[in-house]
């Protein structure tokens, strides 16, 4: 198990794109499993994420926010710096109020689950932007109102029945974070809790390419009948993980973090909550239903986005580049 587990983080780029494949061959093939794909999102979604926050090293979540500048500047990157960029590029969608939307959410909400994979395979200081994960779940859940009140309007918000949004949260933030922990404390007092932890954080791969392939096969058809539509969404997610490079980087510099921590700002500042946030778009009012498919859109964007930028990161922030600062680490 631990060969194949060393086999798939060697090649999990490749198997995720591989995923993305056949989920786009299975839903386009057979349009009618588009529907049971659909209703299987929240259910797979639910098991990647209790495997994402299994990682979470809970015993040592007091030790990780001592390392207060990485927390602050993950912070400020994402809930400060995103926000004017998303609202500046948002403007190419301004006109038609869905596509808006669904930009929207997609782009304020950062990432939780395969930016660590990506940051990982970077050289970025996973462990750190995992510690950080639970509190980047929470402030997104907590401001993402805020940002649709300002940049749609309260008479959008107004719309939105905040119902599905709680129970989202509940089931595919807070179970999936508690079931976790209880996981980790069984594993830390028995052999059986161990086996369970080692299991599931095997299959973490398998998992972000069954929910890729899923979100997929579920959406394709739809984003294939309004291709048009939504291309115009392309650009604005090439450029916002554009421009999020030099932000992170600058960000990471101004509080001298060391090289894995500032790689880790800039995957954290350019990767997006797609997976999660699309439960939450689904279950928007009638008249929005083409944000979803927005929202894969971004999804399929960002994960070619990737193959590039854990190649170009490192060459934009080697290792001789960072001074390592006593500041850079939790005091």
């Amino acid at each position: 198990m631990r060969a194949a587990a060393r086999w798939m983080e060697r090649h999990q780029v490749a198997l995720y794109l591989a995923a993305l494949v056949v989920g786009a061959a299975v839903g386009l093939l057979v349009p009618a499993v588009s529907r049971p794909a659909e209703l299987a999102i929240n259910p797979v979604l639910g098991l990647l994420l209790y495997a994402t926050f299994l990682g979470v090293p809970f015993a040592g979540i007091g030790q990780a926010f001592r390392d207060w500048r990485f927390l602050v500047t993950v912070l400020i990157v994402n809930f400060v710096a995103v926000p004017i960029v998303v609202f500046v590029l948002s403007r190419i969608v301004a006109h038609d109020q869905v596509l808006l939307v669904g930009v929207l959410f997609v782009l304020l909400t950062p990432c939780v689950d395969y930016v660590i994979v990506f940051t990982g395979i970077a050289g970025g200081a996973k462990d750190r932007l995992l510690a950080a994960a639970p509190l980047l779940m929470l402030a997104q859940m907590l401001l993402l109102p805020l940002y649709l009140w300002l940049f749609v309007g309260a008479e959008f918000v107004e719309t939105v029945d905040v119902a599905p949004f709680v129970e989202a949260f509940l089931l595919l933030i807070v179970l999936p974070l508690v079931v976790a922990w209880l996981t980790q404390l069984a594993a830390a007092r028995t052999r059986p809790g161990r086996l369970v932890q080692d299991v599931v954080l095997w299959a973490m791969v398998p998992l972000m390419m069954l929910t890729l392939a899923i979100v997929v096969a579920s959406q394709i058809t739809g984003v294939g009948q309004q291709l048009g539509a939504l291309l115009l969404a392309v650009p604005v997610y090439v450029l916002f993980a554009t421009v999020m490079v030099p932000i992170g980087t600058a960000a990471g510099k101004a509080a001298r973090l060391d090289a894995p921590a500032r790689r880790a700002i800039v995957f954290s500042g350019a990767t997006r909550n797609s997976l999660v946030v699309l439960p939450l778009v689904l279950a928007l009012p009638a008249a929005f239903d083409l944000a979803p498919l927005v929202v894969v859109t971004q999804t399929l964007v960002e994960l070619l986005v990737m193959v590039v930028f854990v190649r170009l990161v490192p060459r934009v922030i080697p290792v001789r580049d960072a001074r390592p600062a006593a500041s850079s680490r939790p005091l």
